[in-house]
């Protein structure tokens, strides 16, 4: 078992999964989806990754579910992640909220947040293709691993 663990829920088209996939690589973590994962298993891991695309402003259900049958932590750390049609600083940091202050609830301390945008076909945007095709792209899957790398400098410091 690694000593970090990446929690994904990607739906559509597999971006969250990319991107987790590199931050994995790069931070030596285990991937599963939030049904692999027992939530009283999540203690033994050092750092925390959760990460899904985003659904009308918030991460998908499936991971906000996840999240509120999660044990209390005790400053376990961990980072948020997403992919979205619509990113920007700001815009990231109010789709993560739900999410955030669950976890935060539950006592994790939240050490770092990544989104990046993501091919989106939602709704009506299907039928002109969509926004974002080929999202994410290299430029952006080294962005995640530039942050992985950065976490896992904080990772290295507990």
């Amino acid at each position: 078992m690694s000593k970090n663990l990446i929690v994904v829920y990607s739906y559509h088209h597999g971006n969250t999964a990319k991107v987790a996939d590199t931050m994995a690589s790069v931070l030596d973590a285990d991937v599963k989806r939030p049904n692999e994962v027992k939530p009283e298993d999540i203690s033994s891991y050092q750092l925390v990754g959760f990460g899904a695309g985003i659904d009308t402003g918030k991460h998908y259900a499936p991971m906000l579910d996840f999240a509120h049958s999660l044990l209390s932590s005790n400053g376990q750390r961990a980072f948020i992640f997403s992919t979205a049609g619509v990113t920007g600083k700001k815009k990231i940091l109010k789709d993560h909220k739900a999410l955030r202050d669950i976890l935060l609830s539950k006592g994790f301390e939240i050490v770092d947040e990544f989104g990046c945008k993501g091919h989106d076909t939602v709704a009506f945007l299907k039928y002109f293709g969509g926004l974002n095709k080929g999202r994410p792209n290299e430029e952006d899957l080294e962005k995640a691993k530039d942050f992985a790398k950065r976490l896992d400098a904080i990772s290295s410091e507990k």
